[in-house]
C-alpha cells in the first residue's frame, strides 16, 4: 500500500463536507490515509480508535455517504477515485475482491453499491439533539427530505418579519434551511433560533460592529443551529457589547 494519499477540495471543501463535526472530518481524513489502493479499509474500528472519534462520526460518515459499509465490516471510500489516482505500475489491487464486486464506478469516478441508487440520506435518530449531525437508527431507511415538504418560504418570512431584513428564498440560503431540515428539524425549531438570536444579539456589538447583521440564514441556520436552539434565554439586564458571540468563523 502506497504512504502517500491525496484529497481532493471538490469534495473536502464543499459545505456538505465542511459541516461535520472536527472529529468526523479527522476520522474521514484518516480513513484514507489506512485505504489500500482501491479505497477499502478492513478495520475501521481501529482507525476510529486511533483517530479518536467516536461511534457517532462513523456513522455519520455512512449516513452522508462519504464511506460506504459492507456486511463484513468493510467500509470502501465513496470518493476515492476522485481523491486518489495511482498509477499501474504502482498500483496494488484490494483483498477485498467480494466487496470489491457489489461496487459500481460512476462517470464521475464515485463508488456506489450495486443496485443502490446515489443519493444524499438524511441522518435522524430517536435521542435528543447531538448539537452536530444527527444519527440515523437504520442506514437503509434514510432518504433525503423533498423540497416539497420544506416550508422555505415560511422560515426566510419569519426572519424578515423578526429582523426588519428582506432576505430572499435564495438557493444559499436554501441550503442552509435543508441541512437542519434534513437533520430532522423542524419550522418551531427555526423560529425558535429566530427568536433566541433577536433577544440575544439585539442593541450588541462584535469588534465594533452591530451583532444584528449576524442575523441571517448562514449563521442562524448553520452548523451552531442546535446550540442556538437550546440555549438559555437571555435576560435584559445581561445584555452588553462583547466581542465573543460564539459565531461560526
Amino acid at each position: 500500500m502506497a504512504q502517500r494519499r491525496m484529497f481532493s477540495k471538490k469534495i473536502v471543501e464543499t459545505d456538505f463536507f465542511m459541516e461535520m463535526s472536527p472529529t468526523a472530518k479527522l476520522l474521514y481524513f484518516y480513513l484514507n490515509m489506512s485505504a489500500d489502493d482501491d479505497g477499502f479499509v478492513g478495520n475501521p474500528k481501529t482507525i476510529k480508535l486511533i483517530s479518536g472519534a467516536t461511534d457517532d462520526d462513523l456513522k455519520i460518515l455512512i449516513a452522508k455517504q462519504f464511506i460506504i459499509p459492507f456486511d463484513s465490516g468493510v467500509i470502501v471510500i465513496k470518493d476515492w477515485k476522485i481523491h486518489n489516482y495511482i498509477r499501474n505500475d504502482r498500483y496494488n489491487e484490494t483483498q477485498y475482491l467480494e466487496e470489491k464486486k457489489q461496487l459500481v464506478i460512476a462517470e464521475n469516478g464515485t463508488y456506489s453499491k450495486v443496485g443502490i441508487p446515489d443519493v444524499i440520506p438524511t441522518v435522524s435518530t430517536g435521542k435528543d439533539r447531538l448539537g452536530k449531525d444527527r444519527l440515523g437508527k437504520s442506514n437503509n431507511t434514510m432518504s433525503d427530505k423533498s423540497d416539497d415538504v420544506i416550508p422555505y418560504s415560511q422560515i426566510i418570512s419569519y426572519l424578515n418579519e423578526k429582523t426588519g431584513r428582506s432576505f430572499r428564498t435564495t438557493e444559499a440560503h436554501k441550503r442552509f434551511i435543508k441541512a437542519r431540515w434534513n437533520e430532522d428539524y423542524k419550522l418551531d425549531d427555526f423560529k425558535k433560533v429566530v427568536d433566541n438570536k433577536v433577544a440575544d444579539w439585539t442593541g450588541k456589538t462584535i469588534n465594533g460592529q452591530p451583532a444584528e447583521k449576524y442575523l441571517q440564514p448562514s449563521t442562524l441556520f448553520g452548523t451552531k443551529f442546535d446550540n442556538y436552539l437550546n440555549q438559555a434565554p437571555m435576560h435584559q439586564e445581561q445584555a452588553q457589547p462583547y466581542d465573543d458571540l460564539g459565531l461560526p468563523f
